[in-house]
């Protein structure tokens, strides 16, 4: 019989694609469940393709039993080619899976880390080795699909978080509250500020700062509570509700004077500037250098 012409060798693949989804089928069964099916069957048609522009008829081989072959040949070497695992890796895979599964059947629930040792005849800690050394052979694509406990329909892309990224409305309010503590600092009261840019800042101790000021620890100590006590109110009471009444007594009315000055000490646009705006020494120092 001479060479089939165009026409009839795509009226031979279209007959023959349900072989295509059979193979898949049988293939299918030995590779991991994060493995793309569709791709296996994209691989497998190529297969038929060229089957059935190579088949030769006067050999007595019936056509579906060498296409059959042609479709497992193409996708495994398609697997092959996007697998960068070695052959060990997978020959180590097939093995922990076949014991977990007959485990399983036996105990009738998934094995612990130690059973799956004693079977193997091997150590907990080699065992979770090779499992490491499993799990980083899986590659799995950005839109593999999976699942979570809502209904939706998620693919990986979904699920991953990237730790290292800052979201922008966390990194806004960041900048604020860096700023906020910066004028809250400057705007504290002399002594006060002198003991905590120089405790916190300049890692001064308290017998340095009780020493240059002329008075005792136990007073620096007393300072640096007042201090930070005056901090908090000064940043806490730029994210309260404005209070309806007006403070009594005068503790409270230089408490809210300070919350006051905070809130105007610098505008909405410089809080939300450079992160590290924040940080900078300005020209003119909160503080005389200590000479200690």
């Amino acid at each position: 019989m001479g060479e089939l012409s165009l026409e009839e060798i795509n009226e031979r693949i279209e007959q023959h694609l349900p072989l295509v989804k059979h193979v898949v089928f049988q293939v299918a069964v030995h590779f991991p469940r994060h493995v793309d099916r569709e791709e296996l069957a994209r691989a497998g048609a190529l297969g038929l393709v060229e089957a059935s522009r190579r088949f030769d008829e006067s050999r007595g081989v019936p056509f579906e039993r060498f296409a059959a072959q042609r479709i497992r040949g193409s996708i495994l070497d398609s697997v092959r080619a996007a697998d960068w695992a070695p052959r060990s890796v997978r020959l180590l895979a097939r093995r922990l899976e076949a014991t977990e599964q007959q485990l399983a059947s036996e105990l009738g629930r998934i094995p612990s880390l130690s059973e799956m040792a004693t079977e193997l005849n091997i150590g907990t800690d080699e065992l979770a080795r090779l499992q490491d050394r499993l799990f980083r052979s899986v590659v799995l694509a950005l839109d593999h699909e999976t699942s979570d406990d809502t209904d939706e329909d998620l693919t990986l892309v979904d699920v991953l978080r990237d730790r290292t990224a800052v979201d922008p409305s966390e990194e806004l309010e960041a900048r604020e509250l860096h700023t906020y503590l910066r004028d809250a600092v400057k705007l504290l009261p002399e002594r006060q500020r002198f003991v905590i840019v120089g405790y916190f800042l300049e890692g001064k101790t308290s017998q340095d700062l009780a020493r240059f000021l002329g008075v005792t620890e136990s007073r620096v100590s007393q300072l640096r509570s007042e201090a930070l006590r005056n901090l908090k109110l000064g940043i806490e009471s730029q994210y309260e509700g404005d209070e309806s009444e007006e403070p009594s007594g005068r503790v409270a009315k230089r408490q809210a004077a300070y919350a006051d000055a905070v809130a105007g000490e610098s505008v909405w646009k410089n809080r939300l500037g450079r992160w590290d705006a924040a940080y900078d020494i300005p020209e003119e120092p909160l503080l005389p250098v200590v000479r200690l």
